[in-house]
């Protein structure tokens, strides 16, 4: 019987062969591994897992919703300068409060109406210590109000948002190329396109499709069926290829469409009020005589 070791000599030998082995798994490997070349390729894996139980539905909205937000720019979620509730420079408490204590809102842009330059930013606590008569007279607009934060419209969402985290702001001023004022945005329109709607208890009731602004202007939801809005405003729009408002109105406009986009249809004039994840939310329409 044979007691000899085995030969030191057969050792390389043996390495040789599974780093060989090592490397063609590692090929086979990079093969089969796929590797997303920009986000449009990211967002369809990410999908594609959420297809196969990878991912649960909620986590993979926020990931798209995080995904948008990097590239969105800020006249994509901005509310727009008409639907702003802004105080005044030149106001007075008595002139000012019953529109800050309707709106149910925090934060108030203070404009100077002559210059139409903003002033700074109204916060509605600032206000509590002058609510008293012996107190009102001491009220100077002025020495209450924060600096404001003013931001072009194209700026990244994602930039945006951590320019307020850092500066601890929750709300900034849009201006347009020319330096005037085109809207605002807040820091939950931000998180709202990623984390969805935000409802609290001031917001409108989602149910209520038809809102009457005056005799004749009203405020309508994107998503009112044609049928229906056509017996509200004795109109004739057709129901043939769309089932509902917003999407006549988008199919019309022939393109994404923008805040303050208007146009009209027979005797109604439609201008888009608000938009939500590059949706149409809501329709101001208006009678023309």
């Amino acid at each position: 019987m044979n007691e000899e070791p085995p030969s030191i000599s057969a050792e390389p030998g043996r390495l040789g062969i599974r780093k060989k082995i090592k490397d063609r798994i590692k090929v086979i490997y990079q093969n089969f591994s796929y590797k997303p070349k920009n986000k449009q390729e990211l967002a369809g894996s990410i999908r594609d897992s959420s297809e196969r139980g990878v991912l649960e539905k909620g986590t993979l909205n926020m990931i798209e919703g995080a995904l948008r937000v990097s590239t969105d720019q800020v006249r994509d979620i901005m509310i727009p300068r008409p639907q702003m509730i802004f105080v005044d420079s030149e106001e007075r408490p008595t002139e000012f409060l019953p529109r800050i204590i309707k709106s149910s809102h925090s934060r108030f842009p203070v404009i100077n109406a002559d210059t139409d330059e903003i002033e700074g930013i109204l916060l509605a606590k600032d206000l509590l210590p002058y609510l008293s008569s012996e107190n009102i007279k001491d009220f100077e607009l002025s020495s209450i109000i924060r600096p404001a934060t003013l931001i072009p419209e194209s700026k990244k969402l994602n930039l945006l948002l951590d320019e307020l985290r850092m500066n601890k702001n929750h709300m900034a001023i849009v201006l347009d190329e020319y330096g005037g004022i085109t809207g605002l945005v807040t820091v939950e329109d931000v998180l709202e396109e990623i984390v969805g709607e935000i409802e609290d208890e001031h917001d409108n009731n989602p149910d209520i499709l038809i809102k009457e602004l005056s005799k004749d202007e009203f405020l309508v939801s994107a998503l009112i069926p044609i049928d229906e809005f056509n017996i509200t405003f004795n109109s004739n729009l057709s129901d043939k290829d769309f089932d509902t408002l917003g999407g006549i109105v988008m199919h019309h406009l022939a393109r994404f469409p923008k805040p303050n986009d208007a146009i009209t249809i027979d005797n109604l004039r439609f201008v888009i009020n608000s938009i939500e994840r590059r949706s149409i939310k809501e329709i101001k329409v208006s009678k023309l005589k």
